[in-house]
């Protein structure tokens, strides 16, 4: 199935769309190009407006968005309902901080007058994912627009009406014509895109085969990208941690968005002393989890997204068992229609697991007991990833250690990774590099212009 809406609860198919054509390709770049001359000159003021009636507009329809992203993907209808919100809120911020974020920076030199100035690039293609499609979208275009950038939006396709949706939501918020379109196409078009002079710079979020090849497309042309790739993020518990609260968060951090996020917490890594009782209350957590419909209220556990997520995620949990490890919980995908995978829970995992390297993407966690902080630190580095940690201990020194220990482009300390407007969000290693949200988000995407004036 090409491009098509394939309802992950029943696997029907519910709406296909056809790719555009060459010609109709050409025709939305050389618009956002025509676009981007006059949109560059407008005020932040008069973008600010823009930017607003996008946000009053997520949250007037955030229950119709909310259906819509469940319909694709399927996380459960309160959580879609939730990333929409969080949409209204990135817009918000960014329509309230753009202007200061890129204001003139003074500079004292050897001229009468330096300063940095901050300027758009033009053209930027975002490659998106389905797991976040309204979140993801957002997180790059409020600040992107907001600097006067233009966008084009290269959507999962298996969520191609929340793709046009965001295409419409800006539209009716104001936007000019061309300042933010939707390609549905496959990704075989991506570096053709690249290779187009008119397109500056480009932004994904996905996997790690995805990442290279826009980086080498990118590369070849000696353009800008940011990527925000795949995760196995450590949670760590040391015996001065609250165990109830980070047993409770737990369960949230690993099976959010039924388990299919980047910043998911994946591998549990717990001091021996209160391993037991840590396993113990975690298996208890999730024998009460309801797996079922996402869109009725009392559904904690939705479909995956796609059948061959499905099938890729029970062979991960079937070749760590024959490493040696052992499954407390689930382990198994429901018969029946849609997509489910049961909440699952491993280990016993042998330091010797390959399986232990690659990400889990659905709701698997890992169990790992370490000897101390160190032993902590170590097993949470030993991994190609490096984009979130969760730590809890209530011990300075510990605190320390495991903010300059772990190698990640965030650490928590008592708390669930999670982006935010106001902090930069992004990762190292085979995470990706480059950074989305708070200020230096919206560096990402301009020409940092030195002036000097004599």
């Amino acid at each position: 199935m090409g491009i098509a809406t394939i309802n992950p609860a029943t696997g029907e198919i519910v709406k296909t769309y056809e790719p555009l054509a060459d010609w109709e390709i050409e025709n939305k770049v050389a618009l956002a190009q025509q676009a981007f001359e006059s949109y560059r000159q407008t005020t932040f003021e008069q973008r600010s407006q823009w930017m607003m009636a996008a946000a009053d507009l997520l949250e007037a329809e955030k229950e119709h968005f909310g259906k819509m992203i469940t319909l694709e993907m399927g996380k459960t209808l309160k959580s879609a309902i939730a990333e929409v919100e969080k949409c209204a809120w990135v817009c918000r911020y960014y329509a309230e901080n753009a202007a200061n974020f890129l204001a003139d920076v003074p500079g004292e030199t050897d001229a009468s007058r330096s300063f940095v100035r901050y300027q758009p690039l033009g053209i930027v293609l975002a490659v998106m994912p389905w797991n976040f499609p309204f979140w993801q979208v957002f997180r790059f275009a409020a600040p992107a627009l907001m600097a006067g950038n233009v966008g084009l939006l290269k959507h999962a396709s298996n969520v191609p009406q929340s793709a046009l949706a965001i295409e419409q939501i800006f539209q009716e918020s104001g936007f000019p014509s061309g300042v933010f379109q939707t390609l549905l196409i496959g990704a075989n078009k991506v570096a053709g895109l690249m290779a187009d002079d008119r397109i500056k710079a480009g932004t994904l979020t996905g996997s790690e085969p995805a990442g290279a090849s826009l980086a080498m497309a990118a590369g070849q042309e000696i353009k800008k990208v940011v990527l925000e790739l795949g995760g196995s993020d450590p949670f760590v518990v040391m015996p001065s941690a609250d165990l109830e609260a980070a047993v409770n968060t737990a369960v949230t951090a690993r099976l959010i968005n039924n388990g299919q996020s980047c910043i998911a917490a994946k591998r549990f890594i717990i001091a021996n002393s209160i391993a037991d009782e840590f396993e113990e209350k975690l298996v208890a957590k999730y024998k009460e989890l309801k797996v079922g419909d996402p869109m009725q209220p009392d559904t904690d556990i939705g479909p995956l997204a796609t059948r061959s997520i499905v099938k890729e995620l029970d062979e991960q949990v079937q070749a760590i068992v024959n490493e040696g490890a052992r499954v407390l919980i689930g382990g198994k995908a429901l018969d029946g229609p849609g997509n489910y995978y049961l909440p699952t829970i491993v280990t016993d995992i042998p330091a010797t697991s390959k399986m232990a390297q690659e990400e889990f993407f659905g709701p698997v966690a890992l169990l790992f007991r370490v000897a101390d902080v160190h032993e902590a630190i170590q097993v949470a580095n030993n991994i190609p990833f490096g984009l979130g940690g969760s730590a809890w201990t209530n011990d300075p020194e510990e605190q320390e250690l495991l903010i300059n220990g772990i190698e990640a482009g965030a650490v928590f300390i008592n708390g669930m990774v999670k982006s935010d407007p106001r902090l930069p969000f992004g990762g190292i290693k085979r995470s990706g590099f480059g950074r989305e949200l708070g200020i230096q988000g919206i560096h990402e995407f301009v020409n940092i212009k030195t002036v000097w004036i004599k």
